[in-house]
């Protein structure tokens, strides 16, 4: 066996430090002091130009600019986004013409009409699923599978029709309802479902004919959304770890097919932690031309209104 030696350092070459190419310097990448009574903009403006902040400042400048260009701002969104209470928030960048279309996964629009209807939302399922109790609210079961029958009975979209069902039967809470609010507004809100993987489904009234056509008629009209997201246009996905985002891959890939100009636009992943799937089927592989793709790590129910704050201070400015 072969005895090592310590190996003499004497001979290592080194060169100036003032030669060196840095990742970051003092003068351009570095906070500024935080002072009392400072804007939102004045906030974002004195965070490190790095990694998380500068993602979050290029995604802010993307929709500005996007929005100014009249381009799409598209936000698809996983179930915990809607249950963190975030509808006030995303209702004030609807209303404002900032986001111009919305996608859910099915738990996303249970959510949102439990709250348009008791004012609630989020069982502890760990507390009744033994004992058989899990997802079996009546009200809950019973009126989305309504609504979404009388929905495909007029071509509408499963979102459309939750949107018209909560609006039309004047539910106690429905201004907090964001597909409420994007019918009320007249843009696309679109849910995408798998069978299986939502409560609504466990019910006697649940039609899978029905289920297949209303989230088949939402994936079409996502699919013309995305179609049109070229030149400017802008994508988040908030919280969906494998729905949305499997969802607007192929949504991509039919627009593509059809010959729509998907290219030159911004992507972005927000989530608690960055998964497989929104980082290739989001981040990466859409924006492998000339686009670019960002994640931001974080907590929704702190990073989107401070993501909205930025938007709506910048477009004011």
């Amino acid at each position: 066996m072969k005895k090592y030696r310590p190996l003499d350092f004497s001979g290592v070459s080194t060169y100036p430090i003032a030669t060196r190419k840095n990742k970051m310097n003092v003068k351009d990448d570095f906070a500024l002091p935080v002072r009392p009574g400072m804007t939102v903009s004045d906030l974002l403006a004195a965070m490190p130009n790095q990694l998380g902040s500068q993602s979050l400042n290029r995604v802010i400048d993307a929709v500005v600019a996007a929005r100014k260009k009249g381009k799409p701002v598209v936000m698809a969104m996983g179930g915990h986004v809607i249950k963190c209470g975030l509808q006030p928030v995303l209702k004030s960048l609807i209303e404002a013409g900032v986001v111009t279309a919305v996608a859910l996964n099915g738990a996303g629009s249970i959510h949102d009409f439990e709250i348009a209807l008791i004012g609630a939302t989020s069982e502890d399922v760990g507390a009744v699923l033994h004992a058989g109790n899990f997802g079996m609210a009546e009200e809950t079961g019973s009126q989305i599978n309504e609504a979404l029958k009388k929905g495909v009975a007029q071509g509408l979209g499963h979102g459309e029709s939750l949107g018209r069902m909560i609006i039309e039967r004047e539910l106690p809470y429905r201004e907090q309802s964001l597909m409420a609010t994007c019918v009320k507004n007249g843009i696309p809100v679109t849910v995408h479902v798998a069978i299986g993987t939502d409560i609504t489904h466990q019910h006697p009234s649940a039609d899978g004919a029905v289920l297949g056509a209303a989230s088949f008629t939402d994936f079409r009209t996502f699919a013309s959304v995305v179609s049109e997201l070229g030149d400017g246009g802008v994508y988040l996905n908030i919280g969906s770890a494998v729905l949305l985002p499997e969802v607007f891959l192929k949504a991509l890939s039919i627009a593509q097919n059809l010959g729509h100009h998907v290219d030159h636009f911004t992507t972005a992943n927000f989530d608690m932690q960055q998964h497989y799937r929104p980082l290739t089927n989001v981040v990466k592989r859409p924006t492998s031309g000339e686009s670019r793709g960002y994640t931001v790590t974080g907590h929704h129910e702190i990073m989107i209104p401070l993501l909205a704050a930025g938007i709506l201070d910048r477009l004011k400015a």
